[in-house]
């Protein structure tokens, strides 16, 4: 364990003790280093003087800070040091930074932290029980030079040619980068319990176009287990039927129907329950092959009345249905259900961290930080001169 100079959290988190040096950007590191903020680790997040995080300037729209909410909605909860580590002066304090925490996240271009004496084998030569996790594009082997952008690894990596109805779209989010940092943070966590009973740190890879393939579980489980290549299909599901937008009387909604007895209790509602037993829908083999099909019918007995009318009696037989909210009604929602979708840290706004732990709760303590706010804080915690 580091021991730091002047270090006492306050933290009750199931982290707390835990110092992650974020010398990541953009998107999937910081949003993992978000999350290991959350459960309590201290954060310490190196910058560029002046300019600092590419996503402070990603705006409109902006945070009443001034900072942009892209860049707000992924840093609470960390201090902010800036640093040019092409300056000996403030190369010493990352290094110094780098071989006392316990976490280093990083997502420079692979290699390129070597000659700043930051990259794994220099910092673990004197830090051997750090955890040092590097996040790239495509790996640091052959697809090391490839640039690691979200948009490129959806279209790279098959994303995008699932999604859509007329032609290959991408996602409304960065999702690669979220399930990246999702995949990352786990890794962390692990590596942590391994360092636990061991005392040993590790190297942590992984590369957008790997977390991104494993988590399109079905569509990549299809080709690599039957080679099929699926394509899009729209709000259709390849694998399921009913399970897509249907239209009603004033508006669409989804019917999420996931096996035969729901798909039974679902025609009967409708005023359709010969369907379950007709040979055309009887099972979801059945109904997949015949879905354009099966859509029209639906569609028709729907079209009697609307969506909230459909979604009232619908989930009290339990057929998975309901509307499509935009983001603001989402809200709403979350809010109606008791679930607290949002936090307010110091002056910012913050969309709720979904986890909760009943012993070791999530902990909302520091608004996104400015450029360089805390770097007074840093320097004393290493130990060093402010």
């Amino acid at each position: 364990m580091v021991t730091w100079i002047g270090y006492n959290s306050a933290m009750a988190g199931a982290l707390a003790g835990i110092v992650v040096a974020d010398f990541s950007r953009v998107l999937a590191g910081p949003y993992a280093t978000m999350l290991l903020g959350d459960l309590g680790a201290t954060v310490i997040k190196v910058e560029r003087p002046g300019s600092g995080d590419d996503t402070r300037a990603w705006g409109p729209p902006f945070a009443p800070s001034g900072q942009s909410t892209y860049f707000e909605g992924v840093n609470r909860n960390k201090l902010s040091i800036d640093l040019d580590i092409s300056d000996d002066a403030d190369a010493i304090i990352a290094r110094q930074l780098a071989v006392r925490c316990d976490v280093m996240i990083e997502n420079f271009k692979p290699g390129g932290l070597k000659s700043f004496g930051l990259d794994y084998s220099a910092v673990s030569a004197i830090n051997p029980s750090v955890i040092y996790g590097s996040i790239s594009g495509f790996g640091s082997g052959e697809g090391r030079d490839l640039p690691g952008y979200d948009l490129l690894v959806q279209a790279m990596g098959g994303l995008m040619s699932i999604t859509g109805t007329h032609e290959p779209t991408k996602a409304g989010v960065a999702v690669v980068d979220v399930l990246t940092g999702l995949h990352l943070s786990v890794a962390v966590l692990a590596a942590l319990h391994h360092r636990d009973r061991t005392g040993q740190g590790q190297l942590i890879e992984v590369s957008l176009l790997g977390a991104l393939l494993s988590s399109m579980v079905n569509q990549t489980s299809a080709f690599a287990g039957a080679g099929v290549v699926p394509t899009f299909m729209g709000n259709a599901h390849p694998s399921i039927s009913p399970y897509e937008v249907y239209p009603t009387a004033d508006r669409s909604m989804i019917i999420a129907v996931g096996n035969d007895g729901q798909f039974s209790r679902l025609v009967d509602v409708l005023g359709l329950a010969a369907l379950a037993s007709d040979g055309r829908f009887s099972t979801n083999t059945d109904r997949v092959a015949n879905r354009e099909e099966l859509g029209r019918i639906l569609a028709q007995a729907l079209g009697a009345h609307g969506a909230d009318h459909w979604q009232t009696e619908l989930t009290r037989v339990g057929v998975p249905c309901g509307p499509i909210n935009d983001i603001a009604q989402a809200f709403t929602l979350a809010e109606s259900l008791g679930l607290e979708p949002a936090r307010r840290v110091g002056g910012s706004v913050q969309v709720a961290n979904p986890v909760n732990l009943g012993t070791t709760p999530v902990t909302y303590d520091l608004a996104p930080p400015s450029v360089g706010s805390d770097r007074d804080e840093v320097l004393e915690l290493l130990g060093l001169t402010p």
